[in-house]
């Protein structure tokens, strides 16, 4: 008789488990989320998901948010736009997910937001350049961004940062590769140099599929800069660089720190070589580098540890985000509390990121430079947190 009791006990417990696995599903805050796992751009976009695992691991284990799990949903979308559009309408039309998440590259983009306005789930951007609809004074409505680095902004910042370290005349090389964003960008900063007295000599738009770096480089050594500046991915930046060295070139480069700066940095140890951007390098050891650390070691993440700092500034984001959003939660309750989202980056950046009802970006962003140091055998900070108002 005790044993049929206890028999039917356990049924009973497993059928109220199998019956409650579904509501739990239910009950959770859901983030859908396009990405280049593979594909071009992995090697930027890949360690974001390394990062909001290990974040989202944690966090779950510690109860949710408001008492309820963040359920991530992941597609690859091998940077492929098409892929992108039918992983965004499969994430909002079946899975019901509260939120999308794109962090690919910016060929992805609008069919992403299409979807995204048509069922009316905000879309949050990261790892890659922010739309400029995310941009004050009137940000679209349904578009988000965390990514650290910004078209106009970065180069407002880098070309003041060259004009004051130079103290003296510049002769400025520009380099892009030849995508629509980089280049955008460098004509920007082109334009830009006329009104800082900055003599811009040369530019170049250079191919994504290219072998040799050579011929590029000759035009802004012959051209006499004695400075150069490139904003574009990394491949074309560190390239250039290097041909240009191995031309003889004894000028300054300044470079965006993309996730590679901080081991490239270490690779080249060249002091002519500046990198800035708006992330803390890990050299900087505040806690919250410590603690991505020891979570990656901890995890066995497949990206080393120094690259997790995008996705952790976004899961960081996300966690503000849902805590703001009452339950149950719907995507319009998400978009209201995103307008509402003031992080404390807690050492990754120079201040909070903070969005408002027209300013989707960050009301301020704060800019770092470092660069190698030969007799000090590391990398330190050239020009320290400097803020910038985006309005």
């Amino acid at each position: 008789m005790f044993r049929k009791s206890v028999l039917g006990m356990v049924t009973i417990v497993m059928i109220l488990v199998f019956l409650a696995t579904p509501a739990m599903a239910k009950d959770a805050y859901r983030v859908g989320i396009t990405m280049a796992i593979t594909g071009p751009g992995s090697g930027t976009y890949g360690p974001m998901k390394d990062a909001f695992d290990i974040y989202f691991k944690d966090l779950n284990g510690k109860g949710g948010i408001n008492g309820h799990p963040v359920e991530l949903i992941f597609e690859d979308n091998a940077a492929q736009p098409s892929k992108a559009a039918a992983q965004a309408k499969k994430l909002v039309t079946q899975k019901k997910v509260h939120l999308l998440i794109n962090a690919s590259l910016s060929s992805t983009y609008a069919p992403v937001i299409k979807i995204a306005k048509q069922y009316k789930v905000p879309v949050l951007f990261s790892g890659g350049v922010c739309p400029k609809d995310v941009y004050p004074p009137k940000a679209d409505s349904n578009q988000f961004c965390s990514t650290a680095y910004a078209a106009q902004y970065d180069s407002r910042f880098a070309l003041a940062f060259i004009k004051e370290e130079a103290k003296g005349p510049v002769k400025l090389g520009l380099a892009a590769m030849n995508i629509p964003v980089s280049r955008g960008e460098i004509d920007f900063a082109e334009r830009l140099s006329k009104t800082m007295g900055i003599e811009a000599v040369d530019k170049e738009i250079i191919p994504p599929p290219t072998p040799d770096y050579t011929p590029f480089a000759t035009k802004i050594k012959n051209a006499g800069a004695n400075w150069a500046y490139s904003w574009a991915p990394w491949i074309t930046q560190v390239r250039t660089f290097e041909s240009l060295r191995k031309l003889g070139w004894q000028g300054k480069y300044l470079a965006y720190a993309h996730v590679n700066a901080e081991e490239e940095l270490q690779r080249l140890k060249d002091d002519g070589f500046y990198v800035f951007g708006t992330n803390a390098l890990f050299t900087d050891n505040t806690e919250m580098h410590q603690k991505i650390k020891e979570a990656s070691s901890r995890e066995k993440t497949i990206y080393p540890y120094h690259k997790l700092t995008e996705g952790w500034i976004a899961s960081m984001v996300l966690k503000a985000i849902f805590e703001g959003t009452p339950w149950p939660a719907t995507p319009d309750k998400v978009r209201s509390a995103m307008i509402k989202v003031n992080v404390d980056m807690e050492g990754l950046k120079g201040g909070p990121l903070v969005w408002t009802m027209t300013n989707h970006y960050r009301t301020t962003t704060f800019y770092r430079v470092y660069r190698w140091d030969t007799k000090k055998n590391g990398i330190v900070i050239v020009k320290d947190w400097t803020p910038l108002e985006v309005k």
